[in-house]
């Protein structure tokens, strides 16, 4: 991989990662389309640690308040436990079906286009029409609620349907408001996103050389500064203008995609 391809992909990578967009589809389609492949698909999970050092950056103040807070304010463990209990269904189904998510759904660019458009359907329709907001607040959202957003969570192990995509839009769906249901994404990414990257570090670890190692570090660091860029503006972009512009923009990269994907064979 030339350093120039791992900036491009890890940029694209942090801008991504914490909008409905598909992060993890959008550097595939890169990566397929700049003939870039790294072993065990190790770099595109790894870069991804770059992103979650941005949330722990842009979050440190609160997280550390409420780690502080946790022997003695009940609103604290509650916090920690609906977070705990969103990761836990795709920590599960992540690793059970490991194997196939990695060797097949990942060497899938057209499966990805699709779901990136779909995905795109699903949100111009959400933010048109989502409830009543009965919860404003991403840090004291309830166990339960925290558990069917965890749910959600489990439909972005195909690549193109989103992370992030997937949980904001189980928010919206069952109550939360725009933003609280973006920061919420945001708390959920880091174990979830933590998760990922160690166990593929662990399941890759013999595919990692010396020749991987610049990519992934550059990688890394453009991660890092585009993510931490995207999660300062991000809440604010969804409080005055929703989730609509996301959704046209996975129409038309879908799109995009399949089109040249068909001009290719």
């Amino acid at each position: 991989m030339e350093t120039w391809q791992a900036v491009l992909l890890g940029i694209l990578e942090g801008l991504t990662e914490f909008i409905p967009v598909s992060s993890t589809g959008h550097v595939l389609l890169a990566g397929h389309f700049l003939g870039v492949h790294s072993p065990g698909r190790a770099f595109e999970v790894l870069i991804q640690l770059g992103a979650i050092l941005a949330i722990l950056a842009v979050y440190f103040g609160r997280l550390w308040a409420t780690a502080a807070a946790l022997p003695y304010k009940a609103q604290a463990r509650s916090f920690a436990l609906s977070v705990l209990i969103a990761f836990l269904p795709a920590a599960i189904v992540g690793a059970a079906l490991h194997g196939f998510i990695k060797s097949v759904l990942f060497e899938s660019p057209g499966l990805i286009c699709i779901m990136l458009i779909l995905g795109g359907f699903v949100l111009l329709a959400v933010d048109r029409f989502a409830v009543t907001p009965r919860y404003n607040d991403a840090m004291a959202f309830p166990p339960g609620l925290a558990l069917k957003i965890g749910l959600f969570q489990t439909l972005a192990m195909i690549p193109g349907v989103s992370r992030s995509g997937a949980t904001i839009v189980g928010g919206l769906l069952l109550g939360a408001d725009k933003r609280s249901a973006a920061e919420f994404s945001f708390f959920l990414a880091m174990p979830t996103m933590a998760g990922a990257f160690a166990f593929d570090l662990y399941k890759n670890w013999t595919t990692l050389d010396l020749s991987n190692t610049t990519p992934i570090v550059v990688g890394f660091i453009t991660a890092f500064i585009a993510a931490l860029t995207v999660v300062r503006v991000l809440l604010e972009f969804v409080s005055r203008h929703g989730y609509a512009p996301f959704g046209w923009w996975r129409i038309i990269v879908g799109t995009v995609g399949l089109a040249a994907l068909y001009a290719s064979h």
